[in-house]
């Protein structure tokens, strides 16, 4: 906890708004590599992973390109 102290005063933001906003991007990078790594899309794994957007750009591959990859993953089950 301490160290969350000292990156919240270095950023002149309260710890607790820092605790908060880690949550919130680790929630959504989980969710968003989880689904990434289901529908076998490693370089938007690898990316997620990596790349740290504070949930931003998770939330944009969880509800639009996701989204898309699921769509034809379904079409294709339908086809067959």
């Amino acid at each position: 906890m301490d160290y969350l102290n000292v990156v919240a005063q270095q950023y002149s933001i309260s710890p607790v708004i820092l605790a908060m906003l880690l949550a919130w991007s680790i929630i959504w990078k989980m969710w968003a590599v989880w689904r990434a790594a289901r529908l076998g899309q490693k370089w938007w794994f690898i990316i997620l992973f990596l790349v740290n957007t504070v949930g931003i750009l998770e939330i944009i591959y969880l509800f639009v390109i996701s989204k898309k990859k699921m769509k034809e993953q379904e079409t294709k089950l339908e086809e067959q």
